[in-house]
């Protein structure tokens, strides 16, 4: 059995067995063999040997509507994250680049706090104008800074990374001159900030998720390149590689994946920075197999993530994005001193 199939067995399993225990967790208690029979019932083949009488009605609600929705979600929006962050980190050959290093969360923010401003309630699609806006925002971003960054046919990275925190940094300030002008609003826009799956609905995850896994799978097929890409791309160049389209299509492709899941869940920083860190000391360098694993993983440190974010204080519920920067940013200021003593 290859090195690429056991892994993704492993995370798989570990994924399947999360998904359980966090449907079976919160203010209502479900039993862990209730949660297996609920779960069951929906699936093909298996829900023939359940019998649907035998459920609580009130658990068959709390599991189906309100609580799984909400993990497919978190699982969707991790996956996007740690995929993105893959794809920059390989891109920039830097640890530390992650999905937001060229404006998205802070473009998806601006959208969405304008939406808030003008109408919450107008729904398209069956998808708010919240996440339409936060969705235009950030795609809006991310293409302003491309142009930026492009010249005669070339990407330079370092006028993508500078244009990138330049306008992050407008757009925040807009977004907190919103605000202000919105003051009825002010906790509905910094709960959004702050990143959080409240709002995840089986109607979401319909369009959405269809949309990002087959973005995933598309930038899965470039990982060969990406591995010689970070060989430097002068040698990328002498192996065949097209580097500039590479490079281009890439970074179209994680900047709309990774605008995507800032559009239905909000600011969450540092999953795209730690999961393919961490698989990388794992499973090595190697973008074909640090690929799907970072993606499988990255929606198990955002479910993992948001299940202590909506039970470790129940009733109440923490955003998401406080747990994730909690645990990210001691870690992104680990890479920081690990980089400068390399340096020195």
């Amino acid at each position: 059995m290859s090195k690429i199939i056991k892994t993704i067995i492993i995370l798989a399993g570990v994924l399947i067995l999360l998904v359980v225990l966090a449907a079976s967790i919160g203010a209502a208690g479900v039993s862990i063999g209730e949660t297996v029979s609920i779960i069951g019932s929906y699936i093909p083949g298996v829900s023939n040997l359940i019998d649907q009488a035998d459920l609580d009605p009130k658990s068959l609600v709390v599991i189906s509507q309100i609580r799984l929705p909400r993990i497919f979600m978190a699982l969707v929006v991790g996956i996007a994250l740690a995929s993105a962050g893959v794809i920059f980190q390989g891109l920039f050959r830097n640890p530390m680049a992650d999905p937001f290093v060229i404006g998205v969360s802070a473009g998806g923010a601006f959208g969405a706090a304008v939406a808030l401003f003008f109408s919450s309630s107008f729904i398209l699609l069956n998808i708010s104008i919240t996440t339409v806006f936060a969705l235009i925002g950030a795609l809006g971003t991310t293409f302003l800074v491309y142009s930026i960054a492009s010249s005669r046919g070339r990407v330079s990275v370092v006028t993508l990374l500078l244009s990138g925190i330049a306008l992050s940094a407008m757009l925040s300030a807009m977004t907190s001159l919103v605000m202000i002008f919105k003051a009825n609003d002010l906790a509905r826009i910094v709960f959004w900030l702050m990143g959080g799956l409240t709002a995840a609905s089986w109607q979401k995850l319909y369009i959405i998720t269809p949309v990002i896994i087959l973005l995933v799978i598309i930038s899965g097929f470039y990982m060969r390149d990406l591995n010689i890409i970070s060989m430097g791309d002068e040698r990328a160049i002498q192996m065949g590689v097209q580097t500039e389209k590479v490079k281009k299509t890439l970074l179209v492709l994680a900047s709309i994946i990774a605008a995507l899941a800032v559009s239905v869940s909000g600011v969450i920083g540092f999953v795209g920075l730690i999961t393919p860190h961490i698989l990388r000391l794992i499973v090595g360098p190697d973008h074909k197999i640090l690929f799907p694993a970072s993606a499988l993983a990255g929606g198990i440190v955002l479910l993992i993530s948001d299940t202590i974010a909506r039970t470790v204080l129940m009733p109440r519920e923490i955003p998401v994005g406080i747990i994730t920067s909690i645990v990210g940013v001691p870690f992104f200021l680990y890479l920081l001193v690990r980089s400068r003593q390399q340096v020195f």
